[in-house]
C-alpha cells in the first residue's frame, strides 16, 4: 500500500489510543482542526532517528504503532536513555522550553508516527482551549513522571529497580487495552540496564533470578508476569504508570 493511501485511513477519531494523546477531550470541530496539521509519513524502521539534539525543534510526535528510545550525549559521547516511549506517548516534549531539541530519539522497532508541526499547534491550541489544556495536561504528567523516576531509582537496588520497570510496562500495556501479565520488550537488555543505571550482565542475572524464583517467566524479549505480587514486594510499592513518560 502506497504512503498516501493507508494516509487516508488514518485520523484522530479512528485512533485507538488517542485517549492517550493529544485528541483527548476535543470535540468532533477540534479534532477535524487538529487533524488538519498533523502529518503522517512512512513507517521508521528500527535504528532511525526523528530528531537528533541540536536540531531545530520543528514537531512534537505521538507514537502510533511501535516504539521509540529518548536519549542524551555527553561530551564524552556516552549515551544516557531518558525514557522508552509507546503508542500514545508523546516525544518532544523535552525540549518545548528550547528553540532546539534537547535529545536524541529513535525508533527501537518499525515504528509508525503522527508528526505535529509546532509552529501550527501553538496557533491552534491558541484557538482551542481544550486543546491547550491538553498539552499542558501531558506536560505536567511528564515531569511529575521524571520526578518519580529519579526518586524510585535513586532509592532503590538493582533487583527493584527492574522489578519497577516491569511493573510500570505492565501497567503502562494495560492502558492501551493490552495485557498487562504478558507482552514484549523492543528494548536489549542493554538499554533496559542503561536507563535503570545498571550493567547489562546485572539485568541478565537478575531477569533469570526472577524467572528460576518463578515470579516471571521469560523467553527473549517476551516477559510473563507469574506472580505480580510478588514482584510488587520486590519492587517495595504499589505501581500506577510511575514512570511514564
Amino acid at each position: 500500500m502506497s504512503e498516501r493511501a493507508w494516509n487516508n485511513n488514518i485520523n484522530c477519531q479512528n485512533c485507538s489510543i488517542s485517549q492517550l494523546c493529544l485528541p483527548y477531550t476535543l470535540d468532533n470541530l477540534s479534532l477535524d482542526k487538529l487533524d488538519d496539521i498533523i502529518e503522517r509519513k512512512r513507517p521508521y524502521r528500527k535504528g532511525e532517528q526523528l530528531f537528533q539534539a541540536g536540531q531545530p525543534l520543528k514537531a512534537l510526535y505521538a507514537v502510533r504503532s511501535g516504539s521509540f528510545k529518548s536519549f542524551t550525549v555527553s561530551n564524552d559521547g556516552d549515551a544516557q536513555i531518558t525514557a522508552f516511549h509507546l503508542p500514545g506517548d508523546l516525544i518532544g516534549f523535552d525540549s518545548i522550553h528550547s528553540p532546539t531539541y534537547t535529545s536524541f530519539a529513535e525508533s527501537l522497532e518499525t515504528s509508525m508516527v503522527c508528526e505535529i508541526p509546532f509552529q501550527s499547534l501553538e496557533k491552534l491550541s491558541d484557538q482551542l482551549p481544550l486543546l491547550r489544556r491538553q498539552v499542558m495536561r501531558l506536560m505536567s504528567s511528564e515531569i511529575s513522571a521524571d520526578k518519580q523516576m529519579l526518586s524510585l531509582l535513586n532509592n532503590k537496588n538493582a533487583e527493584q529497580r527492574l522489578a519497577t520497570f516491569l511493573l510500570d510496562f505492565s501497567e503502562r500495556f494495560k492502558s492501551r487495552g493490552l495485557s498487562s501479565k504478558e507482552f514484549r520488550l523492543s528494548m536489549t537488555r542493554a538499554e533496559v540496564g542503561n536507563f535503570l543505571g545498571l550493567t547489562v550482565e546485572t539485568v541478565s542475572r537478575l531477569l533469570s533470578k526472577l524467572h528460576k524464583s518463578g515470579v516471571i517467566q521469560v523467553d527473549g524479549k517476551f516477559i510473563l508476569l507469574q506472580q505480580i505480587d510478588a514482584l510488587q514486594q520486590l519492587a517495595g510499592v504499589q505501581l500506577r504508570s510511575c514512570l511514564t513518560p
